[in-house]
């Protein structure tokens, strides 16, 4: 008796032991059902094909797969002729191949991961946690076949002490039932713990996967970007304004910038005898709607005819915008310093030698532009638009320091220099640029009945730098007439006037606007000029 009581106290001991593992196991088990099931849906989500669906299917539901269709049939509609209908239908492609690769990449997702999550949260672990219901189900039915048998062998009843063979039996049939289901519940949590590895390898997965998919996306988008770009290069019609000149040029496969052009024979054809041209601001939005026009390169700009100030303010604010000043940063120095050379005469010599340093292409928007501005200051008694007041407004706007600051900063360090620099140009336009100019070079417009530019010098015996002298002499300097011109004194925002040498007649003042800054220039006449017939020898 003894004996048996012992041994039903080592079971109960040994049941209780096993009851807490078990459900130790089981809260372990529905936890990560729990995270798997939750992590599967959300995969899910992210998911924009249709799951399960076959490839082509699968490929026309996606999004991606939507917007290149649309993007390619937009671009379709508006045609080759379109650079926005070109862009559209190459980008198209470039999204398709997009979506391609989506597809690829969520098929891959599909089959590697989602599969092996739904297959360890819908049936992996809810197996187990089933045959751990099986084993409590027979671990009961043992108990319930134990106690009968055991209740028959203490029983005085001859039925009852007839069955405890029979009671024997059924009870060892639940043991061996229990045992059977315990080996096989042992056998599956081993085998989930062995691959719990493998479980946790499928999130690693996930993150491969994703970053294989993105190196794929890059590399097609890396080799689809360029050749879109070379399209897009080739497109002729691109803003010139703001745009490097020689890109511009190259674009637009002209010789003259067309802002340039444009405005001046538009002021060849109105604006010369119109006063203050360059110095009077134009209306802001007459001036933008311009500067629109011009950058869709029209030719359709007859209603600007009659503003010749927007006209002059488009052409300024075309300068203004270059990247670089058509003058050229790397030879500000060459510039400042010829502009620096005390003797009138060496200093024209210094200043054509440094404009033929100019690049091709500046020099030959310089030019033309110099020898309209020279034809503009024929009307000076008119518009009021001398040499030296040409330099003030506009010379800002030609050169300018490769420095930090606002254009107003800018335009105030640089103007004096600028004006020693281009009125002399402006002044000997035909002695810089000797051959005539055809104002209408690309042929868009109609020529204005203006009479040639007469040469200022004409009869001289002008020889630049270099040239051969009177004796063959290639490095004898030129023989040149004294030009005399008025003293400049210039001071910023400081409207009064500075100490002058006596003169025959009163210094005349004029008040100009430069890149919002107030300069007043001083005007004093030399005593005499020289005679017509005097020649220097430098």
């Amino acid at each position: 008796m003894k004996k048996q009581f012992n041994r039903m106290r080592q079971l109960a001991n040994q049941t209780v032991g096993r009851w807490e593992s078990d459900c130790f196991n089981q809260m372990r088990l529905e936890l990560v059902r729990t995270v798997s099931h939750n992590t599967h849906k959300k995969l899910v989500s992210c998911l924009q094909g249709q799951l399960g669906s076959d490839t082509e299917k699968r490929h026309k539901k996606l999004p991606l797969t939507a917007l290149s269709q649309s993007m390619q049939e937009g671009g379709g509609q508006l045609g080759d002729e379109s650079l926005i209908g070109k862009m559209m239908d190459l980008c198209g492609e470039a999204e398709s191949r997009l979506a391609s690769e989506l597809m690829q990449h969520e098929r891959q997702i599909e089959k590697e991961i989602l599969e092996p999550l739904n297959q360890l949260a819908e049936v992996d672990i809810p197996n187990i946690l089933k045959q751990r219901r099986q084993l409590a189900k027979l671990v009961l039915d043992y108990d319930s076949a134990k106690t009968r048998w055991y209740q028959a062998t203490k029983s005085t009843n001859q039925a009852m002490a007839s069955k405890v063979d029979s009671l024997k039996d059924e009870m060892d049939e639940a043991l061996n039932k229990v045992e059977m289901c315990k080996d096989q519940l042992s056998a599956d949590l081993y085998n989930f713990a062995s691959k719990e590895g493998d479980y946790a390898r499928y999130y690693v997965m996930l993150l491969e996967a994703q970053a294989d998919y993105h190196r794929r996306s890059l590399a097609a988008l890396e080799a689809a970007i360029p050749a879109i770009h070379i399209q897009q290069d080739s497109w002729m019609e691109k803003p010139a304004f703001g745009t490097a000149l020689e890109e511009h040029l190259k674009r637009s496969n002209r010789e003259i910038a067309l802002p340039i052009e444009a405005c001046v024979m538009m002021l060849l054809e109105t604006g010369m005898k119109e006063e203050g041209l360059f110095r009077i601001a134009a209306g802001a939005s007459k001036l933008k709607k311009l500067k629109a026009a011009l950058d869709c390169s029209t030719s359709q700009l007859e209603e600007f005819y009659s503003d010749p100030h927007a006209v002059a303010g488009a052409l300024k604010s075309y300068l203004r915008e270059l990247p670089e000043p058509l003058m050229t940063f790397s030879l500000y120095d060459e510039w400042i310093q010829a502009s620096n050379v005390s003797d009138p005469d060496k200093r024209l010599q210094a200043l054509w030698v440094t404009c033929d340093h100019l690049p091709k292409a500046n020099k030959a928007n310089f030019r033309y532009l110099v020898k309209f501005l020279a034809r503009l200051t024929q009307e000076s008694e008119v518009n009021k638009m001398t040499p030296s007041n040409i330099a003030i407004v506009l010379g800002p706007n030609l050169l300018w320091a490769k420095t930090e600051g606002t254009l107003a900063e800018m335009a105030a360090a640089t103007t004096v220099h600028v004006v020693a620099i281009i009125e002399p140009i402006i002044q000997h336009a035909d002695w810089f640029f000797p051959d005539e100019v055809d104002f209408n070079v690309s042929g868009m417009f109609s020529m204005p009945s203006h009479p040639p530019t007469p040469d200022l010098d004409h009869g001289l015996d002008r020889k630049r730098p270099g040239s051969l002298g009177q004796d063959g002499d290639s490095h004898t300097p030129r023989k040149d007439r004294y030009l005399s011109r008025p003293n400049l004194s210039l001071s910023l925002s400081r409207p009064k006037t500075l100490s002058r040498q006596e003169s025959r007649g009163p210094a005349v003042s004029a008040l100009y606007v430069v890149a919002d800054e107030s300069i007043t220039v001083t005007e004093t006449p030399t005593e005499e000029p020289p005679s017509p017939g005097f020649k220097a020898v430098l």
